[in-house]
């Protein structure tokens, strides 16, 4: 998808443009070097894109769940049962639950699959556990489901101290 070398080899310089769209999509803004800003940027417009092709492409179904049942201590309840053999010995008891779950049509799942190449599990501020795929099409999607591309701007704050590079502010509009 990249086109600029930006002096890295391809496997180091697609490390880091994963590791920016990551960030990009959690913190929702990225302060980098403006052509590492474009190149994020293409890549997010391309993911966004599909996300909000793919948003409502899913259904829902029953699905029974057996897990295991929990005190009020939040540990797990154990009952006696004895074998065959006369021996006994403790078995976890469990309760048997009907859950709805999302089923992703095929191309919903592709399209998911493609985002989770860009996007990996990152973070956020707090330290809590996040899955920018899941953002993606959560929350990202739903609220550019009306627009017709353009989801992020560049905003160019001048050179960089120490170097002279062209510096930018990535955000989404």
């Amino acid at each position: 998808m990249p086109n600029r070398k930006m002096g890295r080899a391809s496997d180091q310089r697609t490390a880091m443009l994963r590791n920016m769209v990551t960030a990009f999509v959690i913190n929702e803004k990225l302060e980098t070097t403006t052509a590492r800003a474009k190149e994020v940027s293409a890549i997010v417009e391309k993911l966004i894109t599909a996300a909000v092709r793919e948003k409502d492409n899913f259904t829902t179904k029953e699905v029974t769940v057996s897990s295991a049942k929990l005190d009020g201590k939040g540990k797990k309840v154990l009952t006696t049962k004895t074998s065959k053999s006369g021996k006994k010995y403790d078995v976890v008891d469990r309760e048997i639950k009907t859950k709805t779950v999302t089923v992703d049509a095929p191309s919903r799942l592709a399209a998911r699959r493609d985002a989770m190449y860009w996007l990996h599990k990152s973070h956020n501020d707090e330290g809590a556990a996040v899955n920018p795929v899941n953002k993606l099409y959560d929350e990202l999607a739903q609220r550019y489901a009306g627009r017709n591309g353009g989801y992020t701007r560049v905003i160019k704050i001048g050179a960089r101290k120490g170097d002279g590079s062209e510096m930018a502010i990535l955000e989404f509009v």
